[in-house]
Formats: C-alpha cells, structure tokens, sequence
C-alpha cells in the first residue's frame, strides 16, 4: 500500500511540475541567424 501511495504522490507531484512549466510558457529569445553546420568541412 505504501508503493502505492509513493506512486501516486510522485505522479501528482510529476504532473504538476509539468503544468506549472507549461502555465510558465517558453522564456523569451530568438534563434541564431546563423545555419548549423551539417557537413564536415574537407580536410587539407
């Protein structure tokens, strides 16, 4: 019964970390102008 309850605490507490990440929203910024680099460059 204890595991029962640990779970289910540890779920309740998961599940309200995600809704206040959620609730938070994305923090504010923009991306590189800058492409990645997806090709390795040649070797000399």
């Amino acid at each position: 019964m204890r595991a029962l309850i640990a779970a289910a605490t540890g779920l309740a507490l998961a599940f309200a970390l995600v809704l206040t990440l959620t609730a938070l929203g994305s923090p504010a910024g923009r991306t590189s102008p800058e492409p990645l680099l997806t090709t390795v460059p040649a070797h000399p």
